[in-house]
């Protein structure tokens, strides 16, 4: 059984075989569903729960 992983932006489950692994200088590791949700997070840097397609996406604004 493979394990379970979760996009560490979007916080959606990864399909085994897919998605990206990416570990900081500092040993975080990060697991990406695609390339759109790392350059959000690593490249823009950019707030999950600010966009709508995120599972993390809070309506009415952050609190």
């Amino acid at each position: 059984m493979p394990e379970r992983r979760i996009c560490s932006f979007t916080h959606e489950e990864i399909e085994p075989g897919t998605g990206m692994m990416y570990i900081k200088r500092d040993g975080s590791v990060f697991w990406f569903k695609d390339s759109k949700a790392r350059k959000n997070m690593l490249k823009l840097k950019r707030n999950p729960r600010r966009l709508k397609w995120t599972r993390r996406y809070e309506k009415g604004g952050i609190k």
